[in-house]
Protein backbone atom coordinates (compact mmCIF):
# COMPACT_ATOMS: atom_id res chain seq x y z
CA UNK A 1 0.00 0.00 0.00
CA UNK A 2 3.05 2.60 0.82
CA UNK A 3 3.76 2.07 -2.88
CA UNK A 4 0.98 4.21 -4.00
CA UNK A 5 0.45 6.38 -0.75
CA UNK A 6 2.45 9.24 -2.39
CA UNK A 7 5.72 9.55 0.15
CA UNK A 8 8.90 8.30 -0.36
CA UNK A 9 8.17 4.20 -0.94
CA UNK A 10 6.27 5.85 -4.12
CA UNK A 11 9.18 8.24 -5.44
CA UNK A 12 11.48 5.13 -5.56
CA UNK A 13 9.24 3.21 -6.76
CA UNK A 14 8.92 5.32 -10.20
CA UNK A 15 12.52 6.23 -9.71
CA UNK A 16 13.81 3.11 -9.76
CA UNK A 17 11.21 1.08 -12.42
CA UNK A 18 8.93 3.51 -14.20
CA UNK A 19 11.33 6.20 -15.21
CA UNK A 20 13.91 3.03 -16.71
CA UNK A 21 10.98 2.45 -19.18
CA UNK A 22 9.72 5.65 -19.58
CA UNK A 23 12.03 8.32 -18.95
CA UNK A 24 14.48 10.15 -21.01
CA UNK A 25 11.63 11.46 -23.51
CA UNK A 26 12.59 14.99 -24.95
CA UNK A 27 9.30 16.91 -23.88
CA UNK A 28 8.85 20.68 -22.54
CA UNK A 29 8.21 19.31 -18.91
CA UNK A 30 9.22 15.38 -19.10
CA UNK A 31 7.73 12.13 -16.81
CA UNK A 32 11.67 12.44 -15.69
CA UNK A 33 10.60 16.17 -13.78
CA UNK A 34 8.46 14.56 -11.66
CA UNK A 35 5.83 17.72 -11.62
CA UNK A 36 2.49 17.58 -11.30
CA UNK A 37 1.42 17.25 -14.91
CA UNK A 38 3.51 16.62 -18.34
CA UNK A 39 3.80 19.43 -21.04
CA UNK A 40 4.10 18.18 -24.56
CA UNK A 41 5.03 21.01 -27.63
CA UNK A 42 2.77 24.08 -25.27
CA UNK A 43 0.18 21.40 -24.36
CA UNK A 44 -0.44 20.74 -20.61
CA UNK A 45 -1.51 16.66 -20.20
CA UNK A 46 -2.41 14.72 -17.00
CA UNK A 47 -3.45 11.49 -16.23
CA UNK A 48 -4.51 10.33 -12.40
CA UNK A 49 -6.65 7.61 -11.07
CA UNK A 50 -8.76 7.62 -7.78
CA UNK A 51 -9.53 4.85 -5.60
CA UNK A 52 -10.97 6.11 -2.60
CA UNK A 53 -12.50 4.57 0.11
CA UNK A 54 -15.51 4.84 0.89
CA UNK A 55 -16.74 6.27 -2.21
CA UNK A 56 -18.73 9.45 -0.52
CA UNK A 57 -17.12 11.43 2.40
CA UNK A 58 -18.13 14.81 4.23
CA UNK A 59 -17.77 17.54 1.58
CA UNK A 60 -17.48 15.06 -1.38
CA UNK A 61 -17.32 11.87 -3.26
CA UNK A 62 -15.05 10.14 -6.00
CA UNK A 63 -16.35 12.04 -8.68
CA UNK A 64 -16.36 15.45 -7.17
CA UNK A 65 -12.59 14.39 -6.55
CA UNK A 66 -11.47 12.91 -9.43
CA UNK A 67 -12.63 16.25 -11.44
CA UNK A 68 -10.60 18.47 -8.62
CA UNK A 69 -7.41 16.51 -8.80
CA UNK A 70 -6.82 16.33 -12.33
CA UNK A 71 -7.89 19.92 -12.56
CA UNK A 72 -5.69 21.24 -9.84
CA UNK A 73 -2.37 19.10 -11.27
CA UNK A 74 -2.79 21.25 -14.59
CA UNK A 75 -3.43 24.37 -12.89
CA UNK A 76 -0.14 23.66 -10.32
CA UNK A 77 1.96 23.24 -13.59
CA UNK A 78 1.01 26.99 -14.63
CA UNK A 79 -1.48 25.24 -17.22
CA UNK A 80 -5.74 26.17 -18.15
CA UNK A 81 -7.68 22.91 -18.43
CA UNK A 82 -9.61 22.87 -21.07
CA UNK A 83 -11.28 19.29 -21.12
CA UNK A 84 -11.37 16.04 -19.29
CA UNK A 85 -11.23 12.26 -20.15
CA UNK A 86 -13.10 9.93 -17.65
CA UNK A 87 -12.49 6.16 -17.82
CA UNK A 88 -14.74 4.04 -15.44
CA UNK A 89 -14.11 0.42 -14.23
CA UNK A 90 -17.27 -0.49 -12.51
CA UNK A 91 -18.00 -3.85 -10.47
CA UNK A 92 -20.44 -6.26 -11.51
CA UNK A 93 -23.53 -5.28 -9.02
CA UNK A 94 -22.61 -2.01 -8.46
CA UNK A 95 -25.77 -0.26 -7.42
CA UNK A 96 -26.72 2.81 -10.71
CA UNK A 97 -28.68 5.04 -8.31
CA UNK A 98 -24.88 5.57 -6.71
CA UNK A 99 -23.52 5.91 -10.28
CA UNK A 100 -25.89 8.46 -11.02
CA UNK A 101 -25.11 10.83 -7.76
CA UNK A 102 -21.47 10.43 -8.61
CA UNK A 103 -22.04 10.99 -12.35
CA UNK A 104 -23.99 14.20 -11.43
CA UNK A 105 -21.61 15.63 -8.79
CA UNK A 106 -18.92 14.92 -11.65
CA UNK A 107 -21.01 17.28 -13.73
CA UNK A 108 -21.28 19.65 -11.05
CA UNK A 109 -17.45 19.87 -10.75
CA UNK A 110 -16.69 20.25 -13.70
CA UNK A 111 -19.35 22.89 -14.76
CA UNK A 112 -17.69 24.94 -11.14
CA UNK A 113 -14.65 25.89 -13.48
CA UNK A 114 -16.14 25.15 -17.18
CA UNK A 115 -13.60 22.58 -17.68
CA UNK A 116 -16.01 19.80 -19.50
CA UNK A 117 -15.96 15.89 -19.63
CA UNK A 118 -15.58 15.07 -23.85
CA UNK A 119 -14.90 11.52 -23.88
CA UNK A 120 -13.91 8.00 -21.74
CA UNK A 121 -14.52 4.61 -21.30
CA UNK A 122 -16.65 2.33 -19.41
CA UNK A 123 -15.35 -1.12 -17.81
CA UNK A 124 -17.60 -3.92 -15.58
CA UNK A 125 -15.51 -6.28 -13.60
CA UNK A 126 -16.68 -9.46 -12.07
CA UNK A 127 -17.98 -9.29 -8.82
CA UNK A 128 -15.08 -9.43 -6.16
CA UNK A 129 -12.52 -8.39 -8.65
CA UNK A 130 -12.77 -4.64 -8.05
CA UNK A 131 -13.90 -2.65 -5.04
CA UNK A 132 -16.80 -0.87 -6.20
CA UNK A 133 -15.33 1.69 -8.61
CA UNK A 134 -12.66 3.33 -10.26
CA UNK A 135 -12.03 6.21 -12.18
CA UNK A 136 -9.33 7.18 -14.33
CA UNK A 137 -9.38 10.86 -14.95
CA UNK A 138 -6.89 12.43 -17.43
CA UNK A 139 -6.88 16.03 -18.86
CA UNK A 140 -5.66 18.51 -21.41
CA UNK A 141 -5.14 21.80 -21.43
CA UNK A 142 -2.91 24.74 -22.67
CA UNK A 143 -0.38 27.16 -21.10
CA UNK A 144 -2.69 29.71 -18.59
CA UNK A 145 -2.57 33.33 -20.70
CA UNK A 146 -2.01 34.58 -16.92
CA UNK A 147 1.60 32.76 -17.08
CA UNK A 148 3.84 34.92 -19.37
CA UNK A 149 3.19 38.11 -17.05
CA UNK A 150 2.98 36.45 -14.02
CA UNK A 151 6.76 35.70 -14.29
CA UNK A 152 7.84 38.52 -15.86
CA UNK A 153 7.05 40.49 -12.44
CA UNK A 154 8.88 37.58 -10.79
CA UNK A 155 12.42 38.17 -13.05
CA UNK A 156 12.45 41.34 -11.28
CA UNK A 157 12.76 39.95 -8.42
CA UNK A 158 15.30 37.35 -9.58
CA UNK A 159 15.98 35.17 -12.53
CA UNK A 160 13.76 31.75 -12.93
CA UNK A 161 14.71 28.83 -15.16
CA UNK A 162 11.96 27.52 -17.12
CA UNK A 163 8.57 28.67 -18.36
CA UNK A 164 6.11 26.54 -16.22
CA UNK A 165 5.69 26.46 -12.08
CA UNK A 166 7.86 23.35 -12.19
CA UNK A 167 8.72 22.01 -8.32
CA UNK A 168 12.80 22.86 -8.87
CA UNK A 169 11.91 26.77 -9.54
CA UNK A 170 12.24 27.69 -5.87
CA UNK A 171 15.26 29.60 -4.52
CA UNK A 172 16.38 31.28 -0.73
CA UNK A 173 14.15 33.91 -0.10
CA UNK A 174 11.13 32.84 -1.41
CA UNK A 175 8.13 33.25 0.30
CA UNK A 176 5.82 29.73 1.24
CA UNK A 177 2.03 30.49 0.79
CA UNK A 178 -0.54 28.14 1.84
CA UNK A 179 -4.05 28.84 0.53
CA UNK A 180 -5.86 27.67 3.36
CA UNK A 181 -6.40 24.78 6.40
CA UNK A 182 -4.35 21.61 6.03
CA UNK A 183 -5.54 17.56 6.97
CA UNK A 184 -9.38 18.38 5.76
CA UNK A 185 -9.66 15.56 3.41
CA UNK A 186 -7.73 13.00 4.61
CA UNK A 187 -9.28 13.44 8.53
CA UNK A 188 -12.89 13.62 6.42
CA UNK A 189 -12.35 10.09 4.15
CA UNK A 190 -10.58 8.42 7.60
CA UNK A 191 -13.68 9.18 9.94
CA UNK A 192 -16.16 8.34 6.99
CA UNK A 193 -14.58 5.12 7.05
CA UNK A 194 -13.72 4.36 10.00
CA UNK A 195 -17.19 5.58 11.57
CA UNK A 196 -14.71 7.82 14.20
CA UNK A 197 -17.85 11.02 14.10
CA UNK A 198 -15.63 12.98 13.02
CA UNK A 199 -17.49 13.79 10.38
CA UNK A 200 -19.65 16.33 11.81
CA UNK A 201 -17.03 18.89 12.42
CA UNK A 202 -14.71 17.87 9.32
CA UNK A 203 -15.18 18.46 5.78
CA UNK A 204 -13.30 17.43 2.89
CA UNK A 205 -11.99 20.21 1.17
CA UNK A 206 -12.08 18.64 -2.24
CA UNK A 207 -12.83 21.65 -4.92
CA UNK A 208 -11.24 22.74 -8.52
CA UNK A 209 -8.70 25.49 -7.79
CA UNK A 210 -8.67 27.31 -10.87
CA UNK A 211 -10.09 30.43 -9.44
CA UNK A 212 -7.99 30.94 -6.84
CA UNK A 213 -4.82 29.85 -8.81
CA UNK A 214 -5.93 32.59 -11.19
CA UNK A 215 -6.50 35.66 -8.58
CA UNK A 216 -2.55 34.51 -7.69
CA UNK A 217 -1.10 34.87 -11.38
CA UNK A 218 -2.80 38.23 -11.62
CA UNK A 219 -0.69 39.72 -9.20
CA UNK A 220 2.22 38.04 -10.39
CA UNK A 221 5.69 36.58 -9.14
CA UNK A 222 4.79 33.07 -8.48
CA UNK A 223 7.65 30.83 -8.94
CA UNK A 224 6.13 27.41 -8.00
CA UNK A 225 2.91 25.91 -7.01
CA UNK A 226 1.71 22.13 -6.09
CA UNK A 227 -0.91 20.83 -4.31
CA UNK A 228 -0.08 18.76 -0.77
CA UNK A 229 -2.05 15.45 -1.69
CA UNK A 230 -0.77 11.90 -0.60
CA UNK A 231 2.22 12.79 2.15
CA UNK A 232 0.55 16.20 2.97
CA UNK A 233 2.39 19.23 3.30
CA UNK A 234 5.44 17.54 4.65
CA UNK A 235 5.58 15.46 0.95
CA UNK A 236 5.03 18.73 -0.54
CA UNK A 237 7.59 20.85 1.24
CA UNK A 238 10.37 18.15 0.93
CA UNK A 239 10.00 17.63 -2.22
CA UNK A 240 10.60 21.49 -3.29
CA UNK A 241 14.07 20.84 -1.07
CA UNK A 242 15.29 17.97 -3.28
CA UNK A 243 14.50 19.10 -6.70
CA UNK A 244 15.34 22.88 -5.75
CA UNK A 245 18.25 22.17 -3.74
CA UNK A 246 17.35 24.77 -1.20
CA UNK A 247 15.98 24.25 2.41
CA UNK A 248 12.29 25.65 3.77
CA UNK A 249 12.08 27.55 6.90
CA UNK A 250 8.53 26.67 8.36
CA UNK A 251 6.62 28.50 11.41
CA UNK A 252 4.26 26.14 13.49
CA UNK A 253 1.91 28.68 14.92
CA UNK A 254 1.71 30.08 10.88
CA UNK A 255 0.56 27.12 9.55
CA UNK A 256 -3.75 26.86 9.50
CA UNK A 257 -5.14 24.12 11.14
CA UNK A 258 -8.90 23.30 12.01
CA UNK A 259 -9.53 22.61 15.45
CA UNK A 260 -11.61 19.27 14.62
CA UNK A 261 -8.63 18.40 12.60
CA UNK A 262 -5.96 18.98 14.79
CA UNK A 263 -8.00 16.92 17.79
CA UNK A 264 -8.54 13.97 15.32
CA UNK A 265 -4.86 14.04 14.50
CA UNK A 266 -4.06 14.28 18.21
CA UNK A 267 -6.73 11.45 19.21
CA UNK A 268 -5.05 8.83 16.65
CA UNK A 269 -1.22 9.66 16.84
CA UNK A 270 -1.06 11.45 13.07
CA UNK A 271 0.88 14.15 11.81
CA UNK A 272 -1.25 16.59 10.77
CA UNK A 273 1.72 17.79 8.36
CA UNK A 274 1.12 14.26 6.26
CA UNK A 275 -2.59 14.36 6.20
CA UNK A 276 -3.50 15.12 2.32
CA UNK A 277 -5.86 17.81 1.14
CA UNK A 278 -7.52 17.97 -1.97
CA UNK A 279 -8.52 21.75 -2.51
CA UNK A 280 -5.44 23.47 -1.47
CA UNK A 281 -1.92 24.41 -3.03
CA UNK A 282 0.97 25.95 -1.67
CA UNK A 283 3.09 28.36 -3.75
CA UNK A 284 6.57 29.87 -3.76
CA UNK A 285 6.89 33.45 -4.42
CA UNK A 286 9.49 36.18 -4.81
CA UNK A 287 9.38 38.00 -1.79
CA UNK A 288 8.49 41.73 -2.78
CA UNK A 289 5.31 40.31 -4.27
CA UNK A 290 4.15 37.73 -1.33
CA UNK A 291 2.04 40.04 0.70
CA UNK A 292 -0.19 41.01 -2.73
CA UNK A 293 -0.50 37.42 -3.82
CA UNK A 294 -1.57 36.41 -0.36
CA UNK A 295 -4.37 39.36 -0.25
CA UNK A 296 -5.08 38.07 -3.95
CA UNK A 297 -5.96 34.57 -2.77
CA UNK A 298 -7.50 35.58 0.69
CA UNK A 299 -9.83 37.21 -1.29
CA UNK A 300 -10.96 34.15 -3.02
CA UNK A 301 -13.43 32.15 -1.11
CA UNK A 302 -11.08 28.86 -1.67
CA UNK A 303 -8.25 30.91 -0.15
CA UNK A 304 -10.13 32.69 2.95
CA UNK A 305 -7.16 31.18 5.49
CA UNK A 306 -4.55 31.84 3.77
CA UNK A 307 -1.01 32.64 5.08
CA UNK A 308 2.71 33.15 4.51
CA UNK A 309 3.89 30.08 6.47
CA UNK A 310 7.73 30.32 5.86
CA UNK A 311 10.38 31.31 3.20
CA UNK A 312 13.18 28.89 1.18
CA UNK A 313 16.72 29.18 2.80
CA UNK A 314 20.51 28.78 1.00
CA UNK A 315 21.58 27.93 4.83
CA UNK A 316 20.58 23.92 4.90
CA UNK A 317 18.88 21.80 2.02
CA UNK A 318 15.99 20.24 4.16
CA UNK A 319 12.45 21.06 6.00
CA UNK A 320 12.91 22.71 9.45
CA UNK A 321 10.19 24.60 11.50
CA UNK A 322 10.07 26.61 14.11
CA UNK A 323 7.88 25.39 16.69
CA UNK A 324 5.11 27.08 18.79
CA UNK A 325 7.55 26.35 21.82
CA UNK A 326 10.81 27.98 20.33
CA UNK A 327 12.75 24.93 19.38
CA UNK A 328 13.44 23.57 15.89
CA UNK A 329 12.63 20.44 14.65
CA UNK A 330 12.82 18.42 10.64
CA UNK A 331 9.99 17.44 8.99
CA UNK A 332 11.55 14.70 7.47
CA UNK A 333 9.54 13.12 4.31
CA UNK A 334 6.72 10.60 5.16
CA UNK A 335 7.26 7.17 3.67
CA UNK A 336 3.48 7.94 2.07
CA UNK A 337 0.50 8.94 3.69
CA UNK A 338 -0.70 7.27 6.94
CA UNK A 339 -4.54 7.29 5.88
CA UNK A 340 -4.34 5.40 2.78
CA UNK A 341 -6.96 5.46 -0.66
CA UNK A 342 -7.92 8.95 0.10
CA UNK A 343 -8.03 9.99 -3.56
Amino acid sequence: MAHGAGGAVMQSLIEKYILKHFGGVQVDVPIDALDDAAVVQGMVLKSDSYTVKPLFFPGGDIGRLAVSGTVNDMCMIGGDPLALAEGFILEEGFNIRELDRILESMRKASDEVGVPVVTGDTKVMERGALDKFVINSSGFGRRNPLLDQNLIVARKDRDVSGQWLVDSNVRAGDKIILSGTIGDHGIAVLSARQGYGFETKVESDAAPLKSVVNSALKVGGVVAMKDPTRGGLANLLNEWCQKSHVGILVEEERVPVKEGVRAACEMLGLDVFEVGNEGKFVAAVVPSRAEAVLAAIKANPLGKDAAIIGEATGDFELVAMETVVGGRRIIAAPAGDPVPRIC
